[in-house]
């Protein structure tokens, strides 16, 4: 059987990456539309006046103060009124106004998110590191002795309570081997460099400024160490486990009796297989960093997020508040497209269509 050619022109094929690629931005955008949503709801029902939280005593007394509080931050409108005109304000890039510190949120969280930056990153990449080896080894040496005390170390990491490590590591460190400066970015006989990336080491390297830039990273060691101790017993337990089933499968038996070195069944059959599910788990690691470690910010003094978020909270701040939230979940949604998108590199029976 003969195909007549009509001549009509073919419609170009759309490449399945691509396909894949917008189905996954219309979904981020609505799990972000919703996150905007459920936080000014959630925001809505926190029990509290924002009004009492922001005007002195003497100013509650006066009606007047207080009308004219409402008619600026828009309390007085009613709420479907007040979820539209965020969004709509949130669409030009605008966060508000914060009601605590009297500046644009989208300024403040520019401030604190490098802080928290300077922590999480290098927090991640150690926790990533230590989890997948001290988690291999483990898995490896199943129901040995080395395999119980990691176990039993995990465990610990897990069960300490991070704000009680971190005020373990400061008096160790601060108060009783002086290793350490106090909390804080800087020491008061520095001054912040100029603001190219808003990391401190980074910024006073180009400043010219090794220092500061030293003085930066002595200041950040502590909150690090804290949080890669937290998080690597975590990933340790999950990359244990996760090994631990690809060790029972039949192709790594095979690939061990077929007399491959250790070395290449552990890398290239073992890891690469355990791969796909250990990133899940260290996208999601990363993403709760960037929210912000409230107890260790504290702690640490370290002007974060997570020490931005539980000021605007205390403050009823609920600009501020909205503000951390859609940042949260920009961040949640956006790494959690990167995992899926490095699945295919990671495993290449996935693939995405």
């Amino acid at each position: 059987m003969t195909t007549v050619d009509t001549g009509a022109p073919r419609r170009p094929r759309v490449p399945s990456f691509v396909r894949y690629l917008a189905r996954r931005l219309v979904i981020a955008l609505g799990l972000l539309l919703g996150s905007t949503l459920v936080g000014f709801l959630l925001v809505q029902a926190v029990p509290g006046d924002p009004v009492a939280a922001n005007l002195s005593d003497e100013a509650l007394g006066d009606p007047e103060a207080v009308a004219a509080f409402e008619q600026r931050w828009g309390l007085d409108e009613p709420l479907p009124v007040q979820y539209l005109t965020y969004l709509g304000n949130l669409v030009q890039g605008d966060f508000g106004m914060s009601q605590h510190t009297g500046r644009p949120v989208l300024e403040d969280l520019l401030d604190h998110v490098p802080a928290t930056l300077e922590i999480a990153v290098p927090a991640f990449v150690l926790s990533v590191l230590l989890g997948i080896t001290i988690g291999m080894f483990a898995a490896l040496r199943h129901g040995k002795a080395a395999d119980q005390a990691v176990r039993v170390g995990s465990l610990l990491g897990l069960s300490t309570p991070p704000f009680w490590m971190s005020l373990l590591v400061l008096y160790l460190f601060f108060f009783v081997l002086g290793l350490s400066p106090g909390g804080g970015r800087l020491s008061p006989e520095f001054s912040p460099p100029p603001t190219v990336t808003g990391l401190y080491p980074v910024d006073a390297l180009l400043a010219g400024e090794p220092m500061v830039a030293w003085d930066a990273v002595q200041h950040a060691a502590l909150p690090v160490l804290v949080l890669t101790l937290v998080t690597t017993a975590t990933l340790v337990r999950f990359v244990r486990s996760a090994l631990l089933e690809v060790l029972r499968k039949d192709y790594i038996t095979a690939a061990y009796a077929k007399g491959l070195p250790a070395r290449t069944v552990r890398h290239r059959h073992l890891l690469r297989a355990g791969l796909v599910q250990i990133m899940t788990m260290a996208g999601l690691t990363f993403a709760s960093m960037l929210a912000g470690t409230v107890l260790i910010e504290s702690v640490f003094a370290w002007p974060g997020v997570g020490n931005y978020a539980y000021a605007s909270a205390s403050a009823l701040d609920r600009p501020a508040i909205l503000g951390v939230t859609v940042f949260v979940a920009a961040a949640y949604i956006l790494i959690n497209l990167v995992v899926d998108l490095l699945y295919g590199l990671a495993d290449p029976r996935i693939r995405l269509s």
